[in-house]
């Protein structure tokens, strides 16, 4: 199959633009050529330091900007966080995401925490994601070092849209941390939020970026706003499922080989909606009780999904050797 990363934003637009049934049919034609018998990758998402953010995301109610802020939690540590990550495995999570309501990392114990967790999660034999906001080089490198599989770092929205959303980090900055990361040899997890009042062509200039870095991130998580009382977008009108699916056919034709993941608002689907945006091209989504600071549909009815829609969660990943960088 020919991977592209010079897709322009018409030929995007044009994709989105299509008649859903042509483009399911296009995108379940990319899903079986690029991994006939890949299964779901279930995910499950642990909240490790909650609220008191410094960015100012309309979106979020960790930002302690926002009257929503959901801060004064207690920070986990590692040995509460490892005991979460055990009970996702035996519920049948494959990775194992954990989420720091911060700017940027810092150095110090709260650091040195993070790489235990990374490190304890890989002996687990599952995967490890980080989301934690900006990155320096030698965190990176430190983060790949401990074994890190992903970092995710979600550029939410496009350029032109950005200065709507979030008036404390630039656009550039998120591609910073990106590239920062993909040097490190950590895989990316890298993709958007729909909802945001955005337009068509803020989603296509959105998907471009995602569809023109070499190589693509490995995961892309497709988002919906989850309209949170006392942040600024609490009025947001709901997405319309149908154009969750319609972005998920197109990042499954853009992408190819990447997982697409279905992640924030997924609850707020039914169950035939989830179907489709699974034909669509969807292969992840996160599984448990908790997303965050939102919910998610309990494990036992993500069962009864995969079973009603004939699917298999992937293999379990491999345990690396202590101290090896992710692949």
């Amino acid at each position: 199959m020919n991977t592209r990363h010079d897709w322009s934003q018409e030929e995007i637009l044009a994709l989105l633009r299509e008649p859903l049934l042509d483009l399911l049919w296009q995108a379940q034609r990319v899903r079986r050529a690029a991994a006939p018998d890949q299964g779901v990758l279930l995910a499950s998402l642990l909240s490790v330091k909650t609220g008191g953010c410094e960015e100012d995301c309309a979106y979020c109610p960790q930002s302690l900007h926002h009257s929503a802020d959901v801060g004064g939690r207690p920070e986990l540590d590692v040995e509460a966080v490892l005991s979460r990550a055990r009970a996702a495995r035996e519920a049948g999570a494959q990775r194992f995401c954990m989420g720091w309501a911060w700017r940027e990392i810092r150095d110090g114990a709260p650091f040195d925490a993070m790489l235990a967790m990374v490190r304890g999660v890989r002996d687990l034999g599952m995967e490890a994601c980080v989301t934690a906001g900006m990155v320096t080089d030698r965190q990176a490198e430190r983060l790949a070092e401990a074994g890190l599989t992903a970092y995710n770092h979600n550029l939410d929205t496009s350029a032109e849209h950005y200065g709507q959303i979030i008036s404390t980090r630039t656009y550039q900055d998120r591609l910073d941390t990106l590239m920062r990361v993909r040097a490190a040899g950590i895989q990316l997890c890298c993709g958007g939020i729909l909802g945001l009042g955005e337009t068509l062509d803020d989603r296509a200039a959105l998907l471009r970026v995602l569809a023109c870095l070499d190589p693509h991130p490995e995961s892309v998580p497709i988002n919906t706003l989850v309209a949170v009382e006392g942040t600024p977008l609490e009025d947001h009108a709901p997405v319309d499922p149908l154009d969750l699916v319609r972005m998920v056919a197109v990042a499954r034709i853009l992408m190819p080989h990447s997982r697409v993941r279905l992640s924030a608002g997924r609850e707020q689907l039914s169950r035939e909606a989830q179907i489709l945006c699974l034909l669509a091209g969807a292969d992840s989504f996160f599984y448990g009780d908790s997303l965050l600071t939102t919910s998610n549909p309990a494990v036992e009815a993500d069962q009864a999904l995969l079973a009603a829609a004939g699917l298999r969660p992937s293999a379990p990943a491999a345990t690396p050797v202590a101290g090896a960088p992710a692949s």
